[in-house]
């Protein structure tokens, strides 16, 4: 297949349809409602990113990283951030044998195939950049030696905005790093009774019955995403919404700067256009449409907008803006 060209055969689609079934079904006995959590968890895995989760304790972010890890057959890590980890715990370190007068290496839990970093905002910025680094090159150096981490290989990370003592709050250099952003709201009442519902009657703990997909068949759609066809006037829409949030593209928006202090980079380009990929595969589709972009514009761009401190204090949110800059460019 040729690399974007949209060559994707009906039979590859059904079987990614398949596949994207068997995941689907696997979370949702686990995982009450929370649908777009479940998109956005797909998306990145599917795109090669990584993810950060934020919401108030008890949404089920931890709960939905372990399902993901098995629906997909991999190996599955979760490191709880403190403010006295270290980069060492996360990667790994040597270890002097005395019998043998040697060091011997002991990889650190960032070598598995889903990691998650629970309250990634109460590590130091040691550790975090440690963490991204490995996000960033997908290897680890220890004792100066390179150890490739595990493909695929995906974070997934979260954090607590209500709670701010303890807490070292990420960069934004370092939030432009995860390919999505997504924050979890309070279920429906609904949801919240089924919930209860299974708890109750021990199904929230049963075994899974649906066998999983394997991590070849993870490669397999991470390669039709790759191949989605995405057209010159998608990626032009893409440039143009990406240049509005830096007060140009086609029609700049009057006041903008009085909002937003920095726009998106080139990375915020890539990943509306990666993601609206995923999106497309997910829909049955071997080529993006303006609403796969549309859809996920909060998710890939809430993070990668620095808001002015007026904008701050008047609790303008990034969603907000990210809508006023949509409507102010032209759909293909």
């Amino acid at each position: 297949m040729s690399s974007g060209q949209g060559s994707i055969s009906p039979a590859d689609l059904d079987q990614a349809k398949v596949l994207l079934a068997r995941v689907a079904t696997v979370f949702d006995q686990r995982v009450v409602g929370q649908e777009a959590l479940r998109t956005a968890l797909v998306s990145s895995l599917i795109s090669r990113g990584h993810i950060l989760l934020e919401s108030v304790p008890g949404l089920a972010k931890t709960t939905a990283a372990e399902t993901l890890a098995a629906g997909v057959g991999g190996t599955f890590h979760r490191i709880q951030c403190t403010p006295d980890l270290m980069p060492n715990d996360i990667v790994g370190t040597q270890i002097y044998n005395y019998g043998t007068g040697s060091f011997t290496t002991q990889l650190g839990p960032v070598h598995a195939n889903l990691v998650l970093l629970d309250e990634v905002n109460r590590s130091s910025a040691k550790t975090q950049s440690a963490m991204l680094e490995a996000m960033q090159e997908r290897q680890t150096s220890i004792g100066g030696v390179e150890y490739p981490l595990p493909d695929p290989f995906m974070v997934l990370a979260t954090q607590n905005p209500i709670e701010e003592e303890g807490t070292y709050v990420l960069p934004e250099a370092q939030m432009d790093r995860f390919l999505m952003k997504e924050v979890l709201t309070y279920p429906a009442a609904n949801y919240e009774v089924e919930i209860l519902e299974r708890i109750s009657s021990g199904r929230q703990s049963a075994p899974i019955t649906v066998e999983p997909i394997s991590l070849d068949d993870v490669r397999f759609l991470q390669r039709l995403v790759d191949d989605v066809y995405v057209d010159t006037s998608i990626k032009r829409y893409i440039v143009d919404v990406i240049n509005t949030s830096r007060f140009s593209g086609p029609r700049p928006i009057q006041g903008l700067s009085n909002h937003i202090r920095v726009g998106a980079s080139p990375r915020g380009s890539i990943a509306l256009m990666r993601v609206a990929q995923a999106l497309a595969i997910q829909a049955g589709r071997s080529f993006v449409i303006p609403d796969d972009v549309k859809a996920v514009r909060h998710s890939v761009l809430r993070h990668r907008l620095v808001r002015t401190f007026d904008a701050l204090a008047n609790n303008v949110q990034p969603e907000q803006l990210i809508d006023a800059i949509f409507d102010a460019v032209p759909t293909p």
